[in-house]
Formats: C-alpha cells, sequence, structure tokens
C-alpha cells in the first residue's frame, strides 16, 4: 500500500503517528473523538448502561480513566506540536492496546444500549490501529535511541513475574473449576462472572503473553523488546489505574461487597517505576553504537 518505512535517521521513529500515511492519523484522531463522546456520554448521561450496578461503576471508572489520562495521551501523541516529541509514537502506540483491551468489555460483555455502534467503533479502530501501527514501527530505530546503561533486565524481569504470576493464577483457577466445578473466586472488584470470564480471556489469551515476551526480549535486548515492553508497560499502568477507579466508583455507588484492594496500589507503583525505568533511557537521538547486544 506504499506505506513509508521509517529509518533510525527518522525523526518520527519515536515521534507519533507516521507522518505521510494520513490514513493512520485520521483514524487516531476518530479514536480521540470517540473516546471523549463515548466517556463522556457514560459518565454524566444517566441510564446510559443497562447493566447490573456493580458493572455500571465498574464502566464508569473506566470512562473517568480514558477521558483524564487516555484521552490527553492519545491527543498529545498525534496532533501537533506534540507528535514529533521524544516518545511519542510508544505512547501513540499503547492507546490502541488500551483500547482493544478495555472496548472488548464493552463490546462483549455488557447489555445493549445506546452507545453500542460508537464501543463498537474505537474497538474496531483501535485493533486496525494497532495492527498498522505494529507493523510500521521501526524497533531498530526506537531500540538505538535507548541509551545502553537502560535497566532493561530489570524491567524484563518485572514483565516476566508480572506474567507468570498473572496467569498462574488464572490457570490455576480454571482447573479447579474443571476439576471441583466451583468458580473462581471474586476478584476484590465486585462482577458477574461473565465479565470475570472475560477478563480471563483477555488476560491469557493477549496481556501476558505480551509481558512475558516483551520481558524476554527485553532480556535479550532486542530491538523489539524495547517497543513492547514501553506499550505493554504504558498500558498496564493506566489499566491499573481503571481498576482502582472501578473499585473507587463501586464504593461511592455503595455497591454490595465493594471494598478496596490492598494489593493493587503496589503493582500500580511498580508497573509505574518499571515504565519510568525504560523510557528514561530514551534519548532524542541515536545512542552511539546502539544498544547493547
Amino acid at each position: 500500500m506504499g506505506v513509508p518505512t521509517m529509518s533510525a535517521s527518522t525523526p518520527l521513529a519515536t515521534g507519533g503517528a507516521p507522518a505521510g500515511w494520513p490514513p493512520v492519523r485520521i483514524m487516531s484522531v476518530l479514536i480521540l473523538a470517540l473516546m471523549v463522546v463515548q466517556a463522556v456520554c457514560g459518565l454524566w448521561i444517566p441510564g446510559v448502561y443497562r447493566d447490573p450496578p456493580e458493572v455500571v461503576a465498574m464502566l464508569r471508572g473506566y470512562d473517568i480513566v480514558t477521558l483524564a489520562v487516555v484521552v490527553p495521551a492519545l491527543a498529545l501523541s498525534v496532533l501537533p506540536p506534540w507528535r514529533g516529541t521524544r516518545g511519542a509514537r510508544l505512547v501513540w502506540l499503547s492507546v490502541p492496546a488500551y483500547g482493544v483491551y478495555n472496548y472488548a468489555f464493552y463490546v462483549f460483555a455488557t447489555a445493549f444500549n445506546t452507545l453500542f455502534l460508537v464501543h463498537v467503533a474505537v474497538f474496531a479502530l483501535c485493533v486496525l490501529t494497532l495492527a498498522v501501527g505494529l507493523s510500521t514501527v521501526d524497533a531498530a530505530g526506537i531500540a538505538a535511541r535507548f541509551h545502553p546503561r537502560t535497566p532493561v533486565r530489570v524491567v524484563g524481569t518485572v514483565l516476566i513475574v508480572l506474567a507468570a504470576s498473572l496467569a498462574g493464577t488464572w490457570v490455576v483457577n480454571a482447573v479447579r473449576f474443571a476439576v471441583t466445578g466451583a468458580l473462581p473466586h471474586e476478584s476484590y472488584l465486585v462482577a458477574p462472572i461473565t465479565v470475570t470470564h472475560l477478563g480471563y480471556v483477555l488476560d491469557l489469551a493477549l496481556f501476558a503473553p505480551a509481558c512475558a515476551v516483551a520481558g524476554v526480549l527485553l532480556w535479550r535486548r532486542r530491538p523489539w523488546g524495547y517497543v513492547l515492553g514501553a506499550v505493554v508497560l504504558l498500558f498496564g499502568t493506566v489499566y491499573q489505574l481503571c481498576y482502582l477507579a472501578a473499585l473507587a466508583f463501586q464504593s461511592w455507588t455503595s455497591v454490595p461487597g465493594a471494598r478496596s484492594d490492598p494489593v493493587d496500589p503496589f503493582i500500580l507503583a511498580m508497573l509505574a517505576l518499571s515504565t519510568v525505568l525504560l523510557l528514561a533511557g530514551l534519548r532524542t537521538h541515536p545512542t552511539r553504537g546502539g544498544t547493547r547486544r
């Protein structure tokens, strides 16, 4: 389709959506606009969500994070004058990753509502944008901009441990159900088993494998490790915020059984610190000699 290849010398290798291929920027702006519409309607129009109170509170927690964190991040990464700034492309890639995971809940685990077409549109655009973004990214060019002393093995270890603990917990719960018929224990977030089921699917099929692959590639200092590691950490940090916001909304709306999660703030801190450790090594220009192999 004539998509230009970005080299390590191209300023946009760590900048925003690829200049020279307007459809990608158009899709990103559409995602931005639809996320704003969806989150504003979900937060302030009563009765938009036709689900049990615990699911409505969960979705509104997700909406506030989308509006307060994700939308500004996407705007900064694709709109002038910020799209050429250091690391903007990695932020840009993390937003559709968030969109695929987040809007899967809206599309597959909620009752039919007036925002259905908006949810489907955002989900589909995020899938397409993420696929195109990953297929056109110059991983070597981005990796060359990381300082050789970036603690990639520390960050890689965090990602591998996260993948193993998350997948291990869900697998144990699934095997226990297969053997005993006991449904998985409810998390601190109050949700129907259908929502929990979808969370298991997304974590086991997408998030945990992505963490594991990124962690291993970072350990080996491979170019794609830097790209996937940054995207997974940015997305994971934001989604931990979603989880905390959902818990807060359930508590504020007096959902029966709602309570705080004492472990989640530590997970959020671990992800945020790992993100900072990795992205702090990103430089405006390629590092002389490239990354250590």
